[in-house]
C-alpha cells in the first residue's frame, strides 16, 4: 500500500486511520525482529497465563509515539502500563496510507476533532501464543472510538504466510494489514462464510473455565476451535473459518475488541457482551469486558438466545 507525508485536507478520522495503518504495520516488523533476534524479554504481569514481552513494550511505545506526534489530543489507552520515558527516533512512523486517504469519510464523522476519539490499542494480542511459537494467532490492535462505539479499525498479523516462508527470514511477503469502517468497507482479505451453514464455534484457547464450556455447547456446534487472541478471532469469522466467536467470561478488555469489532461492524457482523449488549469504548468506562463477547458474522440473535440463564446470571455487565 503507497504511503504519504500528507494528502489535500482529508478529516481528521481518515488521517488518523491512515496514520494507524502505517503505524501497525510497523508495529508487524517490530514484532517479527524481536522474534528474530530471540530475546523475547518476557514478564509476567499476573501470571503464567498474562505474559509481556519486549515486542509488548516496543509496539505500545512506537504506536502511542506515532499517533501522539500527530495527533497530541487525542486520547490513547493502551494495554501495557509503562513508564514514561523518551521513545527512539526509530520506533516513530509518521507516513499515513494513501489507499486510507483517499477512501470518503461518512459524512456524521467528517467534523470530528482529534480530542473526541479514543484509540485502544493492543500492542501485541496473542502474546502467550507468540512466546510459544503459534505466530499465526498474533496480531497487533488499533481501534479508534467516538461517543462509545468502535468507528474504525486496524489489524496487523505480522506472522501471516509465516507457515510458507522460513520464520527467520523477514520476507516482505510476511504479515498483513486489515482494515475497516462502518460504512467505508473493510479491506485487506477476502470476506467468506462458514461452508454450507455449519455451526463452528472459535473460542479462548488458554482461559477457559466451566463458564465458557457450557456456553460453548448450549450453542450445539458442528465443530469447535480453540485459538489464541481476540483479532486473530474474528480473522476467523470474517474469513469463514468460524461462524461465532463465543468467550463468557472475563478476560478481554476493551483494547482486544475495539479493532475487531469496527472490521466486524464494516461487513456486516455483530459484537456484543453475553447478554446481546453493545461495548461502550469511552475513555472512562472499566478495561474488562465483564459480560464476556459474542460476536457473529451472521444471525447474532440465535446465539444470544443459546446463552444458558445460570451464564448470563455469572457475567454481570
Amino acid at each position: 500500500m503507497a504511503t504519504t507525508a500528507m494528502s489535500g485536507n482529508p478529516a481528521v478520522l481518515m488521517r488518523l486511520v491512515a496514520s494507524s495503518y502505517t503505524v501497525a504495520e510497523k508495529a508487524g516488523a517490530i514484532v517479527r525482529r524481536v522474534l528474530q533476534k530471540g530475546e523475547l524479554g518476557i514478564v509476567e504481569k499476573t501470571g503464567a497465563n498474562d505474559l509481556q514481552t519486549l515486542a509488548d513494550r516496543l509496539v505500545q511505545q512506537s504506536i502511542c509515539a506515532s499517533l501522539s506526534k500527530s495527533f497530541p489530543k487525542i486520547t490513547i489507552i493502551g494495554e501495557e502500563d509503562l513508564p514514561e520515558e523518551a521513545v527512539d527516533e526509530d520506533l516513530i512512523e509518521s507516513r499515513q496510507s494513501e489507499e486510507v486517504l483517499q477512501k470518503p469519510c461518512p459524512a456524521e464523522y467528517s467534523a470530528l476533532k482529534e480530542e473526541e476519539l479514543v484509540v485502544w490499542v493492543d500492542p501485541l494480542d496473542g502474546t502467550k501464543e507468540y512466546t510459544e511459537g503459534l505466530l499465526d494467532h498474533v496480531t497487533v490492535l488499533i481501534g479508534i472510538a467516538y461517543g462509545g462505539k468502535a468507528i474504525a479499525g486496524v489489524i496487523n498479523q505480522p506472522f501471516f504466510n509465516y507457515q510458507l516462508q522460513h520464520v527467520w527470514t523477514l520476507s516482505a511477503n510476511m504479515g498483513r494489514t486489515l482494515w475497516g469502517m462502518p460504512r467505508v468497507g473493510a479491506f485487506g482479505f477476502d470476506l467468506q462464510e462458514v461452508p454450507d451453514g455449519r455451526r463452528i464455534v472459535t473460542t479462548t484457547r488458554s482461559h477457559s473455565n466451566k463458564l465458557v464450556t457450557d456456553t460453548v455447547e448450549a450453542m450445539e456446534p458442528d465443530d469447535v476451535i480453540r485459538v489464541g487472541g481476540a483479532g486473530n478471532k474474528i480473522i476467523q469469522l470474517v474469513e469463514g473459518k468460524a461462524s461465532a466467536y463465543v468467550f463468557a467470561s472475563l478476560g478481554t478488555k476493551k483494547w482486544d475488541t475495539c479493532a475487531p469489532e469496527a472490521i466486524l461492524h464494516a461487513v456486516g457482523g455483530k459484537l456484543t457482551d453475553m447478554h446481546g449488549n453493545a461495548l461502550c469504548y469511552d475513555a472512562n468506562v472499566k478495561h474488562m469486558n465483564s459480560a464476556g463477547v459474542l460476536a457473529t458474522l451472521h444471525n447474532h440473535q440465535y446465539y444470544t438466545s443459546r446463552v444458558p440463564q445460570s451464564v448470563l446470571q455469572a457475567l454481570k455487565p
